[in-house]
């Protein structure tokens, strides 16, 4: 009786020429709503604001990291993941990685969270003076 090869449930990696550039994709999607809420939100300390819109696009982006690691489509970086965390992401960052539960075994992105959580919250209670 002849052998069955087996299938490979493993994907194989998309081409190298459809790459997106997810950085300046987070960069400008921060950039907007934060430019936005400030705009149509008044009476919050701009801190705040950008805290929030950097949040929100957090957790965004680790909800499109996780849609495409299950698809098997083009990851966002783990520096741009980083990145969020420490440029004000950092609730949406924690938040996206509960909700999704997607980066919850990386010893490193848990390290880089605590980091960033301390850094923010630090800057939080100086600018608002606590």
């Amino acid at each position: 009786m002849p052998s069955r090869a087996r299938r490979s449930t493993r994907r194989s990696a998309p081409s190298r020429r459809a790459m997106p550039s997810y950085g300046l994709l987070a960069a400008g999607s921060g950039l907007i709503l934060y430019l936005t809420m400030t705009r149509v939100i008044s009476g919050y300390h701009p801190y705040l604001l950008w805290l929030a819109a950097w949040s929100v696009t957090g957790l965004a982006f680790y909800g499109l990291d996780k849609s495409s690691a299950q698809r098997g489509r083009w990851r966002v970086p783990e520096v741009v993941l980083h990145a969020l965390a420490f440029v004000g992401g950092v609730a949406g960052c924690w938040l996206g990685m509960l909700v999704f539960r997607h980066k919850t075994q990386s010893v490193e992105f848990r390290l880089a969270l605590i980091g960033a959580t301390f850094i923010h919250g630090a800057l939080l209670m100086a600018v608002l003076g606590r």
